[in-house]
């Protein structure tokens, strides 16, 4: 049995005025709001944080954020500092998400400032690998993941690496439907805790959790996450729905 407290994370996207989402975790945190089984995060867009934030305060769920720039402050049009989410009271950030690396070029080197910026601010990063389908179909899912991993983690030390939390994502799974095998992604799960290993040795190898971050539902999640690597979900649409999430929340504190 491991000591991973299983982590349900979910990734609204570019989803939900302040409004909706309050009336989303109005709903959340009626049905699981009081659990203390699974750490469960909302990541709700910028200008729903605020308004998400507080109607979470009496629930034991933690706010995280979808990006974040790695300067703390400056001519940075449209850009979004740590010291600002954590005025917010957000205590994670999602960074190298394949959206942002696919539609926007972030780059592992961009990701690993940004990384770097998270820690240095208390923050927590929940940084995303993963290959795309052309990447898989040639053989080089591990090869990518590494080298994501690797690069993402630059300069990170081993005291500050208890604090991040890695997502994989097998690209061509995310809001395709379409998700990875069992074997699959605990292959890529062990596979990214061997590389946790090399960089700062067992003993915090094993308190990292490595999230599933490909189309998990409710209908696959009980499978997923009794892996043995596989600590949680960073879930897309199906944590736009507040039956689809308490169902996952639900799966995680069965699985642990």
């Amino acid at each position: 049995m491991t000591l991973r407290k299983k982590l349900i994370a979910g990734n609204w996207k570019m989803n939900k005025t302040p409004a909706d989402g309050v009336a989303l975790v109005s709903e959340l945190v009626a049905a699981i709001g009081k659990q203390t089984d699974v750490d469960v995060v909302v990541c709700p867009p910028f200008t729903a944080l605020e308004s998400v934030g507080r109607g979470i305060d009496d629930a034991n769920f933690k706010l995280g954020a979808q990006n974040m720039h790695f300067e703390a402050s400056g001519a940075f049009t449209g850009e979004i500092a740590a010291p600002m989410l954590r005025a917010l009271f957000v205590t994670h950030v999602i960074l190298g998400h394949s959206e942002r690396r696919a539609l926007f070029g972030e780059t592992d080197a961009f990701i690993n400032q940004k990384v770097i910026a998270a820690l240095k601010n208390q923050l927590r990063p929940i940084l995303c690998v993963g290959e795309t389908l052309a990447e898989r179909e040639a053989g080089d899912t591990l090869k990518v993941v590494q080298t994501q991993v690797e690069a993402g983690l630059e300069g990170v030390g081993k005291d500050q690496a208890p604090n991040l939390i890695i997502a994989y994502e097998p690209v061509w799974a995310i809001g395709t439907g379409k998700v990875a095998t069992v074997d699959q992604a605990q292959e890529v799960h062990a596979f990214i805790r061997g590389l946790l290993t090399k960089l700062f040795g067992e003993t915090i190898a094993q308190k990292v959790r490595i999230l599933y971050g490909g189309s998990m539902k409710p209908s696959n999640a009980p499978e997923l996450l009794a892996q043995k690597d596989i600590d949680g979900g960073l879930i897309g649409g199906a944590s736009l729905e507040a039956r689809s999430f308490v169902d996952l929340v639900k799966a995680a504190a069965e699985a642990k």
